[in-house]
C-alpha cells in the first residue's frame, strides 16, 4: 500500500512529518489494500497553506492564523472518498484525519447509511450549524461546541477561489451519499426530476435538507431523511450573495444567477476568505 499513499505537505510543515503521516494513515487502509485504489494527503498551516492550488486556506502573504489543515482524497471500493480536518496541532490533525478515513472507509465498504446528527463542529471560524432559518440554503451559527478559533482577514470579505463544473445530474439521494463521502457541508447538482438546479446540505434536524433554484414537491420516496426546503433560491448578484452571507455570518448560500438561473453556492473557507462554486453554462 505503501507505494500508492502520496503526501504533499505545505510550506510551514517540516517535510518529516510526511513520513508520520504515511505511516498513520496506512495503518488505517492495512488489511484493505484490495479496495484502496490511491490515496493523496495534503497538510498545511492555516494561512500559509492557503497559497496551494485546490487547498483551502489562504495565499502567498496572507494572514497566518494557528492551526493545521489535513486532507486525504482516496479512492475505496470504487469510490471517491475525502476527509478534511483542521486541528491546533500537526498530531491532533492526524489523528483527526486518521479516524476520518476509518469511518469514512466503513461507510462506504459497509453501504450507505444516514450520518449522525449534530455533528462534530467543523472547525471552520464559524461553529457548526445547530437550525434551518435564514435564507434558502443557508446554515445558521449557533453551537456551543468547542471549535479551532480561525480569525477572519481584515476588510471585506471577497471570492478568493472559483470554480465552476459541469454539475452531475443525479436524484436527491446520490446527491446526498456523495456530500458524505466527499466530506462536505453542501452539494450543489442538477435534479434530474425537476430539472433544476439544486442542493443538499447538512442542517437539522435530520442532517439532510434539499432545495432547489424553483419551488417543488418532495422527491419520490427519499431513502435519505431530506427536510425540504419550501422556496426556491434567490436571485442574487454575486455582490448580493456575499453581503448576505456575510452580514448573517453564514457558512454558505444557496443562490441563482439573476437571467439564467442556473444555481450557486458562496462558502466560507477556513482561512475566512470566500469560494464561488457556479454551474457551468
Amino acid at each position: 500500500m505503501g507505494e500508492l499513499v502520496t503526501v504533499r505537505v505545505c510550506e510551514g510543515i517540516s517535510r518529516g512529518f510526511a513520513a508520520d503521516a504515511r505511516t498513520r494513515i496506512a495503518a488505517v487502509v492495512s488489511g484493505a489494500d484490495a479496495l484502496v485504489e490511491s490515496l493523496r494527503i495534503r497538510i498545511g498551516t492555516l494561512g500559509t497553506a492557503a497559497g496551494s492550488p485546490g487547498f483551502p486556506g489562504g495565499g502567498p502573504g496572507a494572514p497566518g492564523p494557528p492551526g493545521v489543515l489535513a486532507q486525504v482524497n482516496a479512492e475505496v471500493d470504487g469510490r471517491r472518498i475525502r476527509v478534511q480536518e483542521a486541528a491546533a496541532d500537526l498530531g491532533e490533525a492526524l489523528d483527526r484525519l486518521a479516524d476520518g478515513l476509518r469511518l469514512r472507509m466503513t461507510a462506504v465498504t459497509a453501504g450507505w447509511a444516514p450520518r449522525p446528527w449534530p455533528r462534530r463542529a467543523r472547525t471552520r471560524g464559524l461553529p457548526a450549524a445547530t437550525g434551518a432559518s435564514g435564507p434558502v440554503g443557508a446554515v445558521p451559527s449557533g453551537s456551543a461546541v468547542a471549535r479551532l478559533e480561525v480569525p477572519c482577514p481584515p476588510g471585506p470579505r471577497r471570492v478568493v477561489r472559483r470554480k465552476q463544473p459541469q454539475l452531475v445530474w443525479c436524484s436527491p439521494d446520490a446527491a446526498a451519499r456523495t456530500m458524505d463521502a466527499m466530506d462536505y457541508d453542501i452539494h450543489l447538482f442538477t435534479d434530474p426530476a425537476t430539472e433544476t438546479d439544486a442542493v443538499v446540505y447538512r442542517v437539522g434536524p435530520t442532517g439532510y435538507r434539499l432545495a432547489r433554484t424553483r419551488a417543488a414537491g418532495p422527491p419520490t420516496r427519499p431513502a435519505v431523511p431530506l427536510t425540504l426546503s419550501p422556496c426556491g433560491a434567490p436571485e442574487l448578484s454575486e455582490e448580493q450573495a456575499v453581503e448576505r452571507l456575510t452580514s448573517a455570518e453564514l457558512p454558505h448560500l444557496f443562490f441563482a444567477q439573476p437571467g439564467s438561473g442556473r444555481g450557486r453556492v458562496l462558502y466560507r473557507r477556513f482561512d475566512g476568505g470566500l469560494g464561488l462554486i457556479a454551474a457551468a453554462s
